[in-house]
């Protein structure tokens, strides 16, 4: 399992940095969200992976299993969804405003010396 998780948590972080490097505001979103989810799941992993353990000490269980890394994945999902829907909304308004998704700056808004 542990082999499934590091290639799961390498291809989100491949696939995010790949589109977090182009010059789309969507495929900027869509990167960040993927490397917040590759985040999430190592911070999740660093728990132990276990099976039907419960998460607090008791006599007739086993063992048990981290719950502090589960508590703060649940945090960073919720403040990541809302980053990404700021984030979204404000791609959105730029859309709308100038009709191009791109990032970077047109010729004519850009300084220093000219070709």
């Amino acid at each position: 399992m542990e082999v499934l998780i590091a290639s799961a948590i390498g291809t989100l972080t491949a696939a995010g940095v790949y589109l977090t490097l182009r010059k789309r505001s969507f495929a900027v979103i869509v990167g960040m969200t993927l490397l917040s989810y590759a985040t999430n799941l190592f911070l999740f992993a660093t728990g132990r992976l276990v099976i039907d353990l419960p998460p607090i000490l008791n006599d007739a269980a086993p063992g048990y299993t981290d719950p502090l890394p589960q508590a703060l994945v649940l945090t960073a999902i919720v403040i990541s969804f809302g980053m990404t829907a700021v984030t979204l909304m404000m791609a959105l308004g730029a859309f709308i405003e100038g009709g191009d998704d791109r990032i970077d700056l047109p010729g004519r808004d850009r300084k220093g010396p000219r070709p």
